[in-house]
């Protein structure tokens, strides 16, 4: 038996707390009756409608796929533009990406149907370190290489402090490398933190969610996560939060 809420985020259908809302007013039934008391436990064999919808008990997955530049996160696009589902076609489950990276940016994006975990490892509350490495215009000096490590302000607010690191530097070109960790996720944040240090990014690249990297992976290709790596990064986010 489980939690209703729970059953309803882990089918995809909302976040857990959304769900909770979902619960209390009324819109969601249990075998044809409308349940609005939090904390329902309903079984496999229980039939759950929300808003006069059948959720379906999908196995539960988890992938990561590395990104290629030129590409939506999202499962659709209005403008008919490659999204990262694309790259499934053999997937049955209902997968979404956790969070996004911006059209112009590759690397690490994991994928589920698992939306309490999404909802774990998205929360701005959990910061979850996320690497990037960006080619940028100009050679960076150390004391701007500091604001970014101190915190920046953008016109959404200061940012938390991050990590950086120029890697290394083309004098001829007039570009560097820079690798930078956050645990934030506005959007295209490492682009416009970049740019207010007057380092516009050239091209950008995640290279690691947590722990999760690119090894043997090839833009465009995607491996399922391991049960013990799901497990990790449930730890590391509950860990976070002490």
């Amino acid at each position: 038996m489980e939690r209703l809420q729970k059953v309803i985020a882990q089918a995809g259908v909302a976040s857990r707390r959304k769900a909770e809302a979902l619960i209390t007013e009324g819109k969601v039934k249990v075998n044809g009756q409308v349940v609005t008391e939090l904390g329902t436990k309903v079984s496999k064999g229980d039939k759950i409608e929300v808003n006069g919808v059948q959720i379906e008990g999908e196995e539960l997955v988890y992938y990561v796929l590395y990104k290629p530049t030129g590409v939506i996160s999202s499962v659709s696009d209005d403008k008919d533009r490659k999204v990262v589902t694309d790259f499934f076609p053999y997937i049955k489950e209902r997968i979404y990406p956790i969070g996004r990276l911006d059209y112009d940016t590759s690397g690490v994006l994991l994928m589920t149907n698992d939306g309490e975990f999404a909802n774990l490892l998205m929360h701005p509350k959990y910061d979850v370190d996320k690497v990037y490495v960006a080619k940028v215009k100009g050679i960076p000096f150390r004391e701007k290489m500091r604001q970014l490590e101190k915190g920046i302000e953008l016109e959404d607010g200061k940012t938390a402090p991050a990590k950086v690191k120029v890697t290394s530097v083309d004098k001829k070109k007039g570009t560097a490398i820079v690798q930078i960790t956050i645990h934030e996720g506005r959007n295209r944040q490492v682009r416009r933190m970049l740019e207010a240090v007057g380092h516009p990014v050239l091209k950008l690249k995640r290279e690691r969610f947590g722990f999760i990297g690119l090894e043997g992976l090839r833009p465009g290709e995607y491996r399922p996560l391991s049960p013990h790596e799901v497990k990790q990064l449930r730890n590391l986010a509950a860990n976070l939060t002490r």
